[in-house]
């Protein structure tokens, strides 16, 4: 019995050194080495899992990289539908021919002895005008000169549906042209570039059903923008 009761007093001893230590750790709260070590020791596996593991945050660089690439797909998709809206720029202008355009020969009052050229653009293409009418009127060989006085300071330029005029001096007033007839047809020829040389189809406008009379003193103008200027001479 002696030696049963020594037992328990030691294990009572013992249990009692233990509370006595865990109360002594609890107790004391000015921030020791002891403590700040045990608070470390006890935490890692705390702050490990609520850390977001590496499997966790390459899955959200995984999703944001998609989703930049639609970004950038959707932008070149918006830049190729503007792009394809993008007007087509304007045809060329051309070189205005028989085949693109209407002339009408009209003898005029005023001037006396003249006669008015008017081409109309009926293309779809801006046309030029260049130089002169080469006009030949009935069975001549040659066409007549040009007025340089008459020249101007631009091509003339018609847009479509837009006309350009010319006038024809076809006698001398005071009756001094030599080779004085009669004709009833007339021929229109245009010039290209270079103005010596003829393009293109010619057009054939009708003349009055008398004719026209013309002489040797038969001369032309060079296109004009307005119809003023053409009957200025």
């Amino acid at each position: 019995m002696s030696s049963l009761r020594t037992s328990r007093i030691r294990l009572a001893g013992a249990a009692t050194t233990v509370v006595l230590a865990a109360l002594s750790l609890t107790a004391c709260s000015d921030g020791t080495g002891v403590h700040a070590e045990s608070v470390a020791a006890a935490t890692p596996t705390t702050a490990h899992a609520s850390s977001p593991t590496p499997s966790a945050a390459g899955g959200s660089a995984a999703t944001s990289a998609p989703a930049a690439r639609a970004n950038s797909g959707s932008r070149k998709s918006a830049g190729g539908t503007a792009a394809s809206r993008t007007p087509a720029p304007a045809a060329k202008p051309v070189t205005c021919e028989g085949s693109t355009t209407k002339t009408v020969a009209a003898p005029l009052n005023r001037p006396v002895n003249h006669m008015l050229l008017t081409v109309t653009n009926t293309g779809s293409r801006t046309c030029y005008l260049y130089a002169y009418p080469a006009v030949r009127f009935g069975e001549a060989q040659s066409v007549p000169p040009v007025i340089e006085d008459s020249k101007p300071q631009a091509v003339v330029t018609l847009a479509p549906g837009e006309s350009g005029y010319a006038s024809v001096n076809l006698s001398a007033t005071d009756g001094s042209g030599a080779h004085g007839r009669t004709v009833n047809s007339l021929y229109v020829y245009f010039h290209g570039r270079s103005g010596n040389e003829s393009v293109g189809t010619g057009a054939h406008p009708p003349l009055p059903a008398k004719g026209v009379y013309v002489d040797d003193s038969l001369k032309v103008t060079y296109w004009q923008q307005s119809m003023d200027d053409a009957v200025n001479w």
